[in-house]
């Protein structure tokens, strides 16, 4: 089920490194009257900069947040951390706090506070969630603004949220306080967060890592420059640039948004935006393109921005030659390249044709693969499940992407010398280096027992057919896709050929100012 994105309705702050000093005596409770975003406690309330984001409960958990709460059932304590700022940190409970937010406030990642943390610009998926949410929710318990009515007119609710309404004069929240420093506060949150429900290797890295380069420009990548900005030390300059550069690559990635089943060749380059793999398969490509440690190693945080800028710049320009308009484009068609042919995506391909073209371009090789690339698209196609198998070799991403990437490099190479697809393919698989590959036949593909289509079938039926009159670039034969069209003078311009329609064809851009030229 969709997960409800609550993470602007809890403002992020970095922690304070100075000792903190103890005030006093604390709340030990909050009530419904604490958790409006108007009241001394609330706007006073922050998120650790380096926590994960708040969507990973569905509507289901969040109406049942809602209705535990007003039913007076018992909910885990809220866990805090007071900075000598004044600022109340959430080390545990961010979701039941932003649950309960999102009810008084009817921003369900979608309203007001929503809209203002990510300058308007909210996705559709977004927002279609947000309104499932707030639908179960008014049905299920009753909207705030129901039951502030049911105390002045219980005539205009229904019983039930009349009787919400007066729990919730008695309901409260129990607070646990960390005492100590920032230093004690955040190995709190790290220690609370992994018994609590493990975070994924990845994503620890990425909370460890916060104002390392590669984690800032991942963090900017996914959000297209909006939301909270890790970025934020750095002067308006260098912030300015890595919002601009991170929107441009996120358009690149993931224009326009995809869709299952697939209907449709229009697909983006990275897969689905706000999918729980997204963030961990933007660091590996900053990773890889960077030539960067997967485990971070001998990475320095950045502390005035260059570094992030320079990995944003660089990560910018292997987006470019990928899928683009841009002259260097090669218009690799997501289709072929990123994702299964049944539809699914698959990161260990994406990653292994960015170190693919990283490698033809080191080696000065583009155009050999321009050459070739007709007959080197049918064979991945054709092979398409030799993918997976290395994949299941390793069961590993990161461990498996460069056996890919150097058997496309060895498709190229026996492309060239004119061998037929699936007599070089036996070659390959008979070497050392790819011997655990096998070749499967046809009453080895998985037949369905089912007389229904799932989602894969369905998508796999349809590339299948809409591969067959796809368009295709005039000068090497390759799939065009939406995002990287060129128009090209079938007789150059210098050679006196017009802008007439009969003179104009579609290729690929690179092929068009690259190759041809």
């Amino acid at each position: 089920m969709a997960k409800v994105n609550l993470d602007a309705l809890i403002q992020r702050e970095d922690f304070e490194v100075q000792e903190n000093i103890n005030p006093g005596k604390k709340k030990e409770t909050i009530s419904i009257e604490d958790i409006k975003t108007d009241s001394f406690f609330f706007t006073n309330i922050r998120k650790p900069d380096f926590q994960r984001e708040t969507n990973e409960w569905d509507k289901l958990k969040i109406c049942e947040l809602i209705k535990s709460f007003m039913e007076g059932d018992l909910i885990p304590a809220i866990i805090l951390w007071r900075s000598t700022g004044g600022y109340l940190f959430v080390i545990d409970g961010s979701h039941r706090l932003s649950a309960l937010s999102a009810w008084v406030n009817d921003d369900y990642g979608d309203g007001k506070i929503s809209k203002l943390f990510y300058d308007g610009v909210i996705s559709d998926e977004q927002i279609k969630v947000a309104q499932e949410t707030r639908k179960l929710v008014n049905k299920t318990v009753g909207s705030y603004e129901d039951c502030k009515l049911a105390i002045t007119h219980p005539d205009k609710v229904k019983p039930e949220v009349i009787k919400y309404a007066k729990n919730l004069a008695a309901a409260a929240i129990q607070l646990q306080w960390v005492e100590g420093d920032a230093t004690k506060a955040e190995n709190s949150f790290f220690k609370i967060n992994q018994q609590a429900a493990p975070i994924d290797k990845t994503e620890l890295k990425l909370l460890e890592s916060r104002k390392k380069p590669n984690s800032i420009a991942a963090r900017a990548i996914i959000r297209s420059g909006k939301g909270h900005k890790y970025w934020s030390s750095f002067s308006d300059e260098i912030q300015h640039q890595i919002q601009e550069i991170a929107k441009e690559i996120n358009e690149v990635l993931f224009s326009p948004k995809l869709q299952t089943p697939i209907k449709t060749l229009d697909i983006p380059v990275g897969g689905k935006l706000y999918s729980s793999q997204t963030l961990p398969l933007l660091l590996d490509f900053v990773n890889v393109v960077n030539h960067l440690d997967f485990n971070n190693k001998e990475i320095n945080d950045d502390v005035i921005g260059e570094a992030t800028m320079q990995i944003l710049k660089n990560t910018k320009k292997i987006v470019y030659r990928l899928n683009s308009n841009h002259s260097s484009s090669l218009g690799l068609h997501p289709i072929i390249y990123f994702y299964s042919k049944d539809g699914r995506y698959r990161t260990v391909s994406f990653l292994a044709v960015v170190d693919f073209v990283m490698e033809l371009d080191k080696r000065k090789r583009i155009n050999d693969f321009i050459q070739v690339r007709e007959q080197f698209e049918e064979c991945i196609i054709k092979y398409d499940y030799l993918i997976q198998q290395i994949y299941l070799k390793y069961k590993s991403v990161q461990k498996s992407y460069k056996d890919v990437s150097k058997l496309f490099q060895n498709i190229v190479i026996n492309l060239q010398t004119g061998k037929t697809i699936d007599n070089f393919i036996n070659e390959i698989i008979s070497s050392n280096d790819f011997q655990y590959l096998t070749i499967r036949t046809i009453d080895q593909e998985k037949n369905s027992s089912s007389p229904d289509f799932n989602t894969d079938k369905k998508s796999e039926i349809y590339i299948k057919d809409a591969l067959k009159n796809a368009p295709k670039c005039k000068i090497c034969n390759g799939l065009i896709h939406r995002n990287s069209i060129s128009i090209d003078h079938i007789q150059r311009k210098q050679d006196g050929g017009l802008a007439s329609v009969d003179n104009g064809q579609i290729t690929h851009p690179y092929c068009n100012t690259g190759y041809k030229n």
